[in-house]
């Protein structure tokens, strides 16, 4: 078997009727034995762990859920399990019971491919009955956001002074007319109090500030001053602020070349006075 260059090469099917040697041969994921081609299989080999990454599922007739079978244990002590445990009959019906169209008289079945929710009504239809005259839509609900309480007692107060009646039920609803108006006027008294007190606040306040002090929005971050405008305090800074700042630091700031003692305001002329004059070189 094999070959001088290659002597591990090829290798006997574990089959006891074959024995083929095999240079290509097969390895079993279950049995891990080795096989040729015709073997390979799990049913030519006879493979004695064919099933056990199998995976078997049983439906619950009680609650029409899975039960998964654990491989290497009795069936019958894992459908005990389900049952003492995680059995639910009341989910059967949700789950074989299946949707159908509400329209009066239709049988269709609604899966996914055949819905349409109305967006009037928000329900499902079928796609015979999806538009809203065939399922004869009331259309979507509308909202009563006015206060209808004290308009109905007035009127319930009109029709009551024109019948002229004196029944219980008449006193009743007048009295409530009475504790509705007179709470509406309390809400509307209060209202008027509160705008008073806010505008007299106001007043009070425009009462306090310095005369024309309203005008100066800007004011100067060294002196305290105010000004009306932006333009206003930018030259009031350039004017006062900046020419004492240049005028004061014009006497300290000046440089010197290390190597001819000659002095510079300006940096930049000292570069270029070094790079000129000594070679670009400050060293002495």
């Amino acid at each position: 078997m094999g070959t001088p260059a290659f002597p591990n090469l090829g290798e006997h099917c574990s089959v006891e009727d074959c024995k083929l040697i095999d240079f290509l041969p097969f390895t079993c994921d279950r049995c891990n034995q080795v096989f040729c081609l015709q073997h390979r299989s799990y049913l030519s080999h006879l493979c004695p762990n064919a099933n056990q990454t199998d995976v078997t599922v049983l439906i619950c007739p009680l609650c029409a859920q899975g039960v998964r079978l654990v491989p290497n244990e009795d069936p019958n002590i894992t459908w005990d399990n389900h049952v003492n445990g995680d059995c639910d009959p009341s989910n059967y019906q949700k789950v074989t019971k299946k949707k159908r169209c509400p329209v009066l008289g239709c049988k269709e079945t609604l899966v996914f491919s055949n819905t349409v929710r109305c967006k009037d009504c928000f329900q499902d239809h079928c796609l015979r009955h999806r538009f809203g005259p065939d399922h004869k839509c009331l259309g979507p609900k509308k909202l009563n956001t006015g206060f209808s309480l004290i308009g109905g007692l007035r009127n319930q107060k009109g029709e009551l002074s024109s019948s002229q009646t004196s029944s219980g039920s008449s006193k009743w609803s007048l009295s409530l007319l009475n504790a509705a108006s007179s709470l509406r006027a309390s809400a509307e008294a209060g209202m008027q109090r509160l705008a008073i007190a806010t505008n007299q606040a106001l007043q009070k306040a425009k009462d306090g500030m310095p005369q024309g002090s309203a005008d100066l929005e800007e004011q100067c971050m060294q002196c305290k001053a105010r000004f009306s405008s932006v333009n206003a305090l930018i030259d009031h800074v350039e004017g006062v602020h900046e020419r004492h700042v240049s005028h004061v630091q014009g006497k300290v700031i000046v440089d010197v070349c290390p190597k001819c003692s000659k002095a510079f305001r300006d940096p930049v002329l000292l570069v270029e006075h070094v790079e000129k004059d000594h070679g670009g070189s400050s060293k002495s």
